[in-house]
């Protein structure tokens, strides 16, 4: 099940909250504060008018102000709204923003205690990928230094491309093909991928939303919003020579595939599985991620490398292999 909410404008929003069947004291609270019309409606209204007061809302909803105060209670101790006293005329006013983009609760546990299991793959370098194509702005940074010319595709079929750290572009693809002879059919239990990521804009801007895809063996199964390009601190791995006041670091993103379909972020997102994705034939698994043209947000991609951002890592692929 999931329910859906714009993120609320500076604030910073959680994507989405994952519910957990096992963990039922907390679904609780949030299916509580969800079963009320009124909490409802006004979690709408804070998604649309981030930074709303109480006061405000309850001339909305024609409550008195205790009642309303009520309300906003429940909704924040669920997690799902923020509360913040700023200064007013009248003394300390209380305004709200949603925290949350989407809600996903899976009834279906997968319990993966049961089977003897052990976990093999591949950390994939940056610059390794079989194909490309993207648009400007763009560019790649390696280790020391830039890599190419900024603003240059040609920079991505540049040999050099082997040593990238960070790349980025505002729309298009990179692909990358994973071996896949470890992972046989009747031993495969699940294939995981993770990745850092996030936005591109001139500089930075943390309120830069961009709808970021991810295509395997050319099907698409994921597609997230990413909230921003965060520059507002800088990456820990990032290295010295790599500026103040530009992309600094990213979100880790995973993607796991088994016999149920694909779960993006812990949440399902495709029907597809291991057996219609074909993961098992052929000799590798192409992973793609990029930017689509007609996204709703068209807001450009960085991929981090393992000496950039906050990860030490690069595009890893994982699978857990019943032993």
């Amino acid at each position: 099940m999931a329910y859906r909410l714009r993120p609320a404008g500076k604030f910073k929003v959680k994507n989405r909250v994952n519910l957990d069947i096992n963990r039922p004291e907390e679904a609780a609270l949030v299916f509580k504060a969800l079963s009320s019309p009124v909490r409802l409606k006004m979690l709408c209204i804070i998604a649309e008018n981030p930074s709303i007061n109480i006061s405000e809302l309850a001339d909305q909803f024609g409550l008195p102000l205790s009642s309303a105060a009520l309300h906003i209670k429940v909704l924040e101790e669920a997690g799902l709204i923020f509360i913040q006293k700023k200064p007013g005329l009248r003394g300390t006013q209380k305004s709200c923003a949603v925290l949350i983009e989407d809600l996903y609760f899976n009834v279906f546990h997968r319990d993966k205690t049961k089977q003897q299991t052990k976990d093999v793959g591949y950390s994939m370098p940056l610059g390794n990928y079989f194909d490309c194509s993207v648009a400007k702005p763009c560019g790649i940074a390696g280790k020391r230094t830039y890599i190419g010319i900024e603003d240059s595709s040609n920079s991505f079929f540049s040999p050099n491309r082997i040593h990238a750290q960070l790349v980025w572009f505002a729309s298009g693809f990179l692909e990358y093909r994973f071996p896949n002879h470890i992972l046989k059919p009747e031993k495969v239990l699940e294939v995981r991928f993770s990745f850092e990521v996030c936005s591109e804009a001139a500089g930075y801007n943390n309120d830069w939303p961009s709808d970021i895809t991810i295509w395997i063996n050319h099907r698409e199964v994921y597609t997230f919003r990413c909230a921003g390009d965060y520059g507002d601190k800088r990456g820990i791995y990032n290295p010295d020579w790599w500026p103040n006041g530009a992309t600094q670091y990213g979100e880790l993103h995973h993607l796991e595939i088994n016999a149920q379909g694909c779960f993006g972020d812990g949440r399902k997102t495709s029907d597809l599985t291991m057996q219609t994705l074909n993961v098992t034939k052929g000799d590798y698994i192409s992973f793609k991620i990029g930017v689509k043209e007609d996204s709703e947000y068209v807001g450009g991609i960085n991929i981090f490398g393992e000496h950039f951002g906050n990860f030490k890592q690069n595009i890893k692929m994982s699978a857990k292999l019943e032993q």
